[in-house]
């Protein structure tokens, strides 16, 4: 049941195979039984009751494609009477007072929340390795990270704990740990999904989305998640078409670009050669192919690690002890009480991305390091637009290698690295996905598809078709051997 996907469930619901409580309950214990580490929290009561109101809706008739169908909520969205601690000691014991909009939309959806997942804290990070909670593991080899920041929603969907979930994406923290447990991740233009109640790292960077098992069903889920919010100043008020509408269209007559500097030293050879063989499988489909050239990419690290610490800096010096969160125990005075509550309350990760992003912003440094980060990003953004004046699509890898070690990155600039190849389409703001690409050495290869504005569906046709063409999508871990487990 666990490897059906959500048209293949509702189809099972809407023929009364099983029942929505049943479901639900089938999901929770595969969770209780888990060592991912996926889950921060598991809503066992609220997820059942959900499931009989869900039960009921198909009833009466009234049920959607989605209605009773159980997701996992990344730890990073505000639930209304349920902990969101965003992977944080320092939100450990914060419950949220409202429903952040995605949060409120996927209610009125009748879905099923499972739990929380868990990721790096505050969505800092490309591994899951920094959260309160201890590391998430890989499904398909548990010695190996999921990627991050989202690596528990990733996680759970590829581990067969939920049939989707959703994630957050910043700087590729939806795409690189789709990529890297062999599921579908889709990150929306900035603006297409509303972002209150989305704990904020980076504002002009971070951006919802969902992490499905196919193409099709991202579509279904993009449906329920977009829209204009009038409470998110940085909404944008644009029409949400139905994004399954165009998924079979054809692929001929397609131009796909393959920058340049997305292959060049740095890049697996076995990562590349599934790249390229995905690239070939469009050109049997009718798709024209030619390079191109993104050459201010290479500056994309240093601008988003000047640009997102910043932005950080300012967003998380409202966690400092006195109004909620973390509070350091018997603190001495007022400067002692910020001091050790940010101390103890902040993890490694976070508090060397604060400390940055102070700096950079402080007297005498604004101009040399913020302003000059965002004029890179603007040029970063306009090698995008001339480029889309070439070719409908732009793919690459997601990122330079398969999943690596736990606990095998010491240097926080190598694990940077990482996000080589996703960060340019945070700064620039545009749509991407990855999509499940082949496995090397049985460790997933995530194909990475960046459009022009507004082009989600053009993605998630492109997405689809290759999905009807390729079954990597459709492989789960339990067809290969799993290291580090029993299972």
């Amino acid at each position: 049941m666990h490897t059906k996907t959500i048209v293949e469930l509702a189809q099972g619901l809407k023929n009364k195979d099983f029942s929505c409580v049943e479901l639900t309950q089938y999901y929770l214990d595969r969770i209780r039984q888990s060592d991912l580490n996926a889950f921060i929290t598991v809503t066992d009561e609220l997820a059942l009751a959900q499931a009989q109101a869900a039960d009921d809706k198909i009833a009466l008739g009234n049920a959607s494609i989605l209605t009773g169908i159980p997701y996992a909520h990344k730890d990073i969205f505000c639930t209304k009477g349920v902990k969101t601690s965003a992977g944080s000691k320092m939100l450990d014991t914060f419950v949220s007072p409202y429903d952040a909009t995605v949060s409120q939309k996927l209610n009125q959806a009748d879905l099923v929340m499972l739990g929380k997942t868990n990721m790096d804290e505050f969505a800092m990070g490309s591994s899951s390795e920094n959260s309160f909670y201890g590391a998430v593991k890989n499904p398909w080899n548990r010695l190996k990270i999921p990627g991050g920041s989202s690596g528990g929603s990733a996680a759970s969907v590829a581990g067969g704990l939920s049939c989707f979930a959703t994630g957050t994406d910043t700087g590729g923290s939806i795409r690189q740990p789709a990529s890297l447990c062999s599921i579908t991740g889709l990150k929306p233009t900035y603006g297409r999904i509303s972002r209150y109640g989305m704990i904020a790292y980076a504002s002009s960077l971070d951006q919802a989305g969902p992490m499905t098992k196919t193409a099709q069903d991202a579509a279904i889920v993009l449906n329920v998640m977009a829209g204009f919010d009038e409470k998110d100043s940085t909404s944008a008020e644009q029409k949400v078409p139905d994004y399954t509408t165009n998924l079979n269209d054809s692929m001929k007559g397609l131009t796909i670009g393959l920058p340049k500097e997305f292959f060049s030293s740095g890049l697996d050879d076995e990562v590349a050669n599934h790249i390229m063989a995905a690239v070939k499988e469009f050109e049997a489909m009718g798709a024209i192919v030619k390079e191109v050239s993104l050459p201010n990419s290479i500056y994309a690290i240093p601008a988003y690690y000047i640009v997102a610490p910043c932005e950080c800096s300012s967003n998380l010096s409202r966690l400092d002890g006195v109004r909620y969160g973390y509070r350091a125990k018997e603190p001495k005075n007022l400067e002692d009480l910020y001091l050790r509550s940010r101390s103890e309350g902040f993890g490694e990760e976070v508090k060397r991305r604060i400390m940055i992003g102070a700096y950079a912003l402080s007297a005498g440094y604004y101009d040399a390091y913020y302003l000059k980060a965002q004029k890179v990003r603007h040029l970063i953004s306009d090698d995008f637009k001339k480029v889309f004046e070439q070719v409908d699509v732009i793919m690459g890898p997601v990122s330079p290698t398969t999943a690596f070690d736990l606990d095998s990155v010491k240097d926080p600039v190598s694990m940077y690295l990482a996000d080589i190849y996703t960060l340019s389409t945070n700064l620039a703001g545009l749509p991407g996905m990855s999509i499940p690409a082949g496995f090397a050495q049985n460790l997933p290869v995530g194909l990475q598809l960046i459009g022009n504005y507004w082009s989600e569906s053009k993605l998630l046709n492109i997405a689809h078709q290759f999905q009807q063409a390729t079954d990597y999508h459709s492989q789960t871990p339990c067809k290969y051997k799993t290291v580090g487990t029993n299972r």
